[in-house]
This record gives C-alpha cells, sequence and structure tokens, in this order.
C-alpha cells in the first residue's frame, strides 16, 4: 500500500524509497502554515517526499521554493515528485545537512517562509527512559539546531513555522526566544474532542506580539472529520 504513489487533487507522491511516508503531521502542516505575508522564498527543511513544498507551490506564488533532505533516498525522490508536479521551476531540492547549508546560506539568501516537520521519535513509542526517549527526539534534528539555523536564514519579515509534539512546545518556545524568534500563532491538534493535546503548530516571527492560539479537533469518531478539518485540508485530499 505504502509503495503505491499518493495521490492528492493536484499532486502525486512516489514515496517508496522514503523511511518517513505522508501522514497527517505534514499534511497539517502545509495547509494550515500562514501565507498572509505573501512569501517570495521557502525553504523546506527535512522535506522527506517533497509533501510540504508541493502543498505551498500548490497555496503560493513564492518564486523560489527550496528544500532540504540530508537522506540519499528521499532526497532523490524528492527530486522526482518535483519534476513531476505542475511547479517544477519554482521547486529546488538540496542534498545536504541542514548545519551545512546554514553556514553556507547565511550570508547569501534570506527566506520569507521556512517551515520544517521536523523528524522525530514518535511519542507513541517511548521507552519510560526519559533521557534516552529525549535523546532520540533530538538526533534526528535538534530543536536547538532547527530553531538556531532558521534564525540566521528568515528574513525580518519572515516566518519559521513548525510542527512538533505538544510536549515538546514550551521548549520550542524557550528556544525561539533565545533566537529573538517569538510565536506569531500556536494551534494545538488533538485527535477527537476527549483526547490530550498531542501536537503544536507553531508560527515563529522576528516581531513579539500577543500570539494568537486555538485548537484544531481531527476526528468526531474514526475516520469521521469534523468541519474544521475538512475546510483546512480540502483542497489537498481526493476524498474530502
Amino acid at each position: 500500500m505504502s509503495n503505491q504513489p499518493f495521490k492528492f487533487k493536484h499532486f502525486s507522491i512516489d514515496q517508496d524509497r522514503c523511511a518517513m511516508k505522508i501522514g497527517t503531521d505534514g499534511v497539517l502542516l502545509g495547509a494550515w502554515s500562514s501565507l498572509d505575508h505573501n512569501p517570495d522564498s521557502i525553504l523546506d527543511i527535512g522535506t522527506g517526499t517533497g509533501l510540504i513544498s508541493l502543498m505551498l507551490a500548490q497555496r503560493s506564488d513564492a518564486q523560489l521554493i527550496d528544500a532540504l533532505e540530508i537522506e540519499e533516498n528521499a532526497y532523490e525522490q524528492s527530486v522526482e515528485n518535483f519534476e513531476k508536479s505542475d511547479w517544477g521551476d519554482r521547486l529546488f531540492c538540496y542534498h545536504a545537512a541542514f548545519d551545512e547549508f546554514v553556514e553556507e546560506m547565511q550570508d547569501e539568501e534570506k527566506y520569507d517562509l521556512i517551515i520544517s516537520n521536523p523528524p522525530f521519535f514518535s511519542e507513541d513509542y517511548k521507552t519510560g527512559n526519559e533521557n534516552r526517549d529525549q535523546a532520540r527526539f533530538a538526533e534526528a534534528l535538534p530543536l536547538t539546531e532547527l530553531i538556531e539555523g532558521a534564525s540566521l536564514l528568515l528574513s525580518e519579515t519572515g516566518r519559521l513555522d513548525m510542527i512538533i509534539p505538544f510536549s515538546e512546545e514550551r521548549n520550542a518556545l524557550n528556544i525561539g526566544k533565545n533566537h529573538g524568534l517569538f510565536p506569531y500563532k500556536i494551534t494545538r491538534v488533538k485527535g477527537t474532542d476527549s483526547a490530550p493535546i498531542k501536537r503544536s503548530l507553531i508560527s515563529f516571527s522576528f516581531s513579539e506580539t500577543e500570539p494568537e492560539i486555538d485548537e484544531l479537533v481531527l476526528e468526531i469518531s474514526r475516520h469521521n472529520y469534523t468541519e474544521e478539518f475538512k475546510a483546512l485540508v480540502k483542497d489537498f485530499y481526493l476524498k474530502l
């Protein structure tokens, strides 16, 4: 099943060579990310299949959409997914580690939107050993490295958008503050109304304002999606 292309309304994604398959987190972030500041340049960190870059190409007029992927198979697959889409001329993927990319680009390029669904060790597989879980979460791409690097690549009016486990929200806000980035908007996501909050969608900017904070519930019951969730992703999912 996961080796079949994943078809969205305006593009399809091959994911047979990617460890990180398409999941709700990526779709949520790509649909939620606020484009009200009309970004002309976008950077997608850890693009995997290229999903979020493709969603933003569909949603925006940004002329430059750069993606970054360190894992070779995923990098090659995202390049193919970009090339077969309608927006191939605006999409470019770099095969590099984020720290190298930051070092190379911080004096060259500033982005109006930096977006990331950072790979993290899923909370569902917690071992009960807090230090080990923390290390496994951080190994993939430490939040500190992600936020610090993004602060060096963002334009003055730029935004940094990410989706992370809710348990990491306070940590992310503290790191952001240390690098002059403040929450502009926070949406806390839960599976159903009675479920605990599972994810935080955070948009950072360099201006310190009172953040807009809201909640998003995905399902009323299994596969019976809320109107809010449907409204958010209706331009992408075929069956909604």
